[in-house]
């Protein structure tokens, strides 16, 4: 007989919520897997003694957690998604009847708690991580990312001249806009429009006919007037936008995120690199593991982050950038001298130390004038200068070791390590964790959103983490009585000897 269900929608009189969800959901185990209450003792001091009940911090953390591991970005659609699951209602400590919080009051108090909350939070969860034994400490692999900031690129305006500003038609004086005053020194202005006009010269059509010209953007000439902190970056295959950069520190035993922390994107991966390591090392610390390496990409080889690292006695597995040469080729230093000496056989000694225009410092060395002006080979060494002249950076030999540990097996093996690392933590975060774009405004907001996506993805490595149980079975006898019985034998053996011998019968050819 051919079954249909009957739709009644009616009234259900006995319903509990923890009933219709089962002991193994995901959301019913983390519930039971962290202790939510010190956030409230954190965010005390942040509310009055008078007036309405807020949002209850747990409530509004468990809320953005939902929202990172159900790769949900806007506050609507997540509030949207929660009221439809019974799991996540019973995870919130909502009823099925309970009206959960509006998206405006979730995205408020976002901005009402300070970053250092976010970070307890961080803290707590990385510790439950040591605690199962899923962090080593010893090795941590570092990488970043850009990720999409909330502002749109065409909406960018120019920035102004810095100088005094003007009086306004109303008396009072202009105040300009944060990040609205072009702070970059003069020589990096003059190279960026001699570079934009070469770069208009050569967008010509066919038979020279000029089309519109492209419109040419740069963090030290435009800003966003909707999130000034956003940066005007590119990713090689990627369009150019405004982004903000996310780095990352990842613990190479289980692959558990140690660190993460929000950048501006206009500058180079190297000069994020101290900061990062400053936080990490904290991290580290307060839960008793020592850091010994650290692995990077070429894109945070630096002078001063090899110097950094030998100081802080970390051995750095990070590739030296490609423009760098460990020899000159036909002159040989020596190190014991601080000299160089060239094919001729002309000592270089050091001369003195200088600075470029960025401010990054080098030593100079160079020989006799006469003698320069002699040699034959002069027209091919230094065609232009009156005497050759070398200029090494100040970290010379931190560079020299680097690039000696990266051409060692070891230093292959530490790179396939850091790409089987960090880079799949990265592609899980855009993908399945809502890292592909942030949806707040502002650099502080960004390394919120950083932090609650490192804790929904170390939550889940927790969740995920089965400990090894081993059963063995062995039965053990007491040495001293086998020792003894061994030692019983053979005393027994040698008085036993003497009889045996005396005991055998002679044998032989002249014997019956």
């Amino acid at each position: 007989m051919q079954g249909k269900k009957q739709y009644l929608d009616k009234e259900v009189v006995r319903f509990r919520l923890s009933e219709r969800v089962p002991p193994h959901n995901l959301y019913r185990r983390l519930a039971e897997l962290v202790d939510w209450s010190f956030l409230y003792d954190e965010t005390r001091g942040l509310y009055s003694h008078t007036g309405q009940p807020s949002l209850d911090p747990v409530v509004f953390f468990k809320l953005v957690l939902v929202g990172r591991l159900e790769n949900l970005i806007s506050d609507r659609r997540l509030v949207e998604h929660c009221a439809l699951r019974l799991d996540i209602l019973l995870f919130l400590g909502y009823e099925v009847d309970e009206e959960l919080p509006w998206h405006s009051t979730v995205s408020r108090t976002r901005q009402l708690f300070p970053a250092a909350v976010f970070e307890r939070l961080f803290d707590h969860v990385f510790a439950q991580c040591v605690a199962r034994g899923l962090v080593a400490g010893d090795t941590q692999a570092v990488d970043s990312a850009p990720v999409k900031a909330n502002a749109a690129l065409e909406a960018v305006l120019e920035k102004q001249a810095a100088g005094p500003a003007g009086p306004h038609l109303s008396g009072r004086e202009e105040t300009p806009a944060a990040g609205s005053v072009v702070t970059a020194p003069a020589h990096q202005l003059r190279q960026l429009a001699t570079g934009q006009r070469r770069r208009q010269g050569a967008q010509t059509g066919a038979l020279g006919a000029r089309h519109e010209q492209a419109r040419l953007l740069s963090n030290k000439t435009h800003y966003s007037p909707t999130d000034p902190d956003a940066r005007i970056s590119v990713k090689p295959g990627k369009a150019r936008a405004l982004n903000y950069l996310c780095s990352l520190a990842v613990d190479t035993a289980k692959g558990v995120i140690s660190h993460a922390q929000a950048d501006l994107a206009d500058k180079r991966d190297s000069l994020h690199l101290p900061r990062l390591l400053t936080g990490l090392q904290r991290r580290l610390r307060a839960n008793d593991l020592p850091l010994r390496a650290l692995l990077a990409d070429a894109g945070y080889a630096n002078g001063p982050n090899y110097a950094l690292l030998e100081a802080a006695h970390i051995t750095a597995w990070i590739p030296v950038f490609g423009q760098y040469k460990p020899e000159i080729e036909g002159f040989v230093y020596d190190r014991r001298t601080d000299a160089f000496t060239c094919p001729k056989g002309q000592a270089l000694p050091f001369q003195k130390y200088d600075t470029n225009q960025d401010g990054g410092w080098h030593k100079i060395y160079w020989g006799p004038c006469r003698t320069c002006q002699q040699c034959p080979r002069k027209p091919t060494c230094a065609p232009r200068a009156k005497r050759k002249q070398i200029n090494r950076t100040i970290y010379d030999a931190a560079y020299r070791r680097a690039w000696e540990r990266q051409h060692t097996r070891r230093g292959q093996r530490k790179r396939r390590v850091r790409q089987g690392t960090v880079e799949p933590v990265f592609g899980n975060l855009l993908h399945h964790y809502g890292l592909r774009r942030v949806n707040v405004r502002g650099h502080a907001g960004a390394h919120k959103t950083r932090l609650l996506t490192a804790i929904a993805f170390n939550l889940k490595k927790l969740l995920k983490h089965r400990p090894n149980r081993h059963v063995s079975l062995a039965v053990a006898l007491p040495r001293p009585v086998l020792a003894a019985n061994r030692r019983a034998r053979r005393r027994n053996r040698r008085l036993e000897a003497p009889t045996r011998a005396r005991a055998q019968p002679l044998t032989g050819k002249g014997t019956p």
